[in-house]
């Protein structure tokens, strides 16, 4: 009755011991290090959100430390568990050993998404843009959804979130939402996500309740930091100011304090609100446009890397990188991974890890192959 469970518990462990190797966890020690460093100035709780922040992520590395002996130790709890239940013909333990397996299972997963972060680029905050595409109301409510989805995620994995800009939808959902999100590996977890999303549904919105297909885009950019030359020339900028709106209560200002930035060059737009100063706005869009401006030369560098590699072919910006299918079935699939799952609301519900680690673990292999 228990052989199932006892066979996932055995693949669990040989799992672990292959994660241990590709753990890192001399470098997270030293990033605790540094960290524990900056909360012994005296300064450290003058600035009571970045102290929170740091606070956070200290907690999010001492766990990625120790998590591999708290796996193996309930791994082996679970199996003598298994074994005596079994031996008894005990059924009324099955409901518990599958609940501590899941458990188990799903730190597991967090770890092997934790090993496979290897771009330097992985650790650095991100700003995320979700954008509705043609379709009107169906695709701005498509884009708030995802949107849900991202928040619900972070919620979930104690990441920080900011929402910078957010302009809502004439009928429902959104016309556009800029997120900056911080914590351990906030780069390298969501940059799964960027690209089009594509959901197939019978519309709430359509009185003949025909199905209807949406798009929306998700924009993933890592922050600049100051090390990085970004040059931006002041006459290059035309600044318009607006009055705040949208979803956030009194985390949103109302005051026309909101900063929209055009960088007339590249016809790049940025936008913040969140900031009550102006000034401040502006600082925050300033950052948002480096990231954009960084993020296209970047994209210039490795077209001319991929140019140099043979049968090379990359998923483009902009093509439909996973599909949402809730109707005349349920399942979502990642076109570039191959990656599906059948729980559509688990998915929607910020359930994304098993669809991050895959495009991980696919982006890895195909960097092996090239190089």
């Amino acid at each position: 009755m228990y052989e199932e469970q006892l066979a996932a518990v055995k693949a669990d462990k040989e799992k672990l011991a292959d994660l241990r190797e590709c753990l890192n966890v001399e470098d997270t020690k030293i990033k605790i290090g540094s960290l524990e460093v900056q909360m012994t100035d005296p300064t450290f709780w003058d600035d009571s959100e970045r102290a929170q922040q740091v606070v956070q992520e200290l907690k999010s590395l001492k766990g990625i430390v120790t998590a591999p002996e708290e796996i193996a130790e309930a791994l082996d709890d679970l199996e003598v568990l298994i074994e005596m239940a079994a031996e008894e013909e005990d059924a009324s333990q099955e409901s518990e050993i599958l609940s501590e397996l899941e458990s188990v299972e799903r730190t597991l997963g967090k770890l092997e998404l934790n090993s496979l972060f290897m771009d330097p680029r992985d650790s650095k905050p991100v700003i995320l843009s979700v954008h509705p595409g043609a379709g009107g109301t169906e695709s701005c409510d498509w884009a708030e959804m995802l949107l849900r989805m991202i928040l619900r995620f972070c919620e979930k994995n104690d990441f920080n979130v900011e929402i910078l800009e957010y302009q809502a939808g004439d009928e429902a959902g959104l016309k556009s939402a800029t997120l900056r999100i911080t914590g351990v590996n906030a780069y390298g977890t969501f940059k799964s996500e960027a690209g089009v999303h594509r959901l197939v549904r019978i519309s709430p919105y359509d009185s003949a309740a025909r199905r209807h297909t949406s798009f929306s885009a998700v924009e993933v950019l890592t922050e600049v930091d100051d090390t990085i030359e970004i040059e931006i020339r002041e006459d290059d900028l035309k600044m318009d100011v607006y009055r705040s709106s949208g979803a956030g209560g009194q985390k949103v200002n109302k005051t026309s304090s909101a900063v929209r930035l055009t960088h007339l060059p590249t016809g790049l737009v940025v936008a913040c609100q969140i900031e009550r100063s102006q000034h401040r706005n502006r600082d925050v869009a300033m950052q948002m446009l480096r990231a954009k401006l960084y993020d296209i030369e970047q994209k210039k560098i490795d077209a001319e890397l991929d140019s140099q590699r043979e049968g090379h072919q990359d998923v483009a910006w902009g093509s439909q990188i996973r599909s949402y299918v809730l109707h005349p079935y349920q399942m979502i699939k990642d076109h570039r991974t191959n990656f599906e799952s059948g729980n559509v609301t688990k998915v929607l519900d910020g359930d994304l890890e098993p669809f991050m680690t895959a495009y991980l673990k696919w982006n890895l292999e195909n960097k092996n192959r090239l190089n």
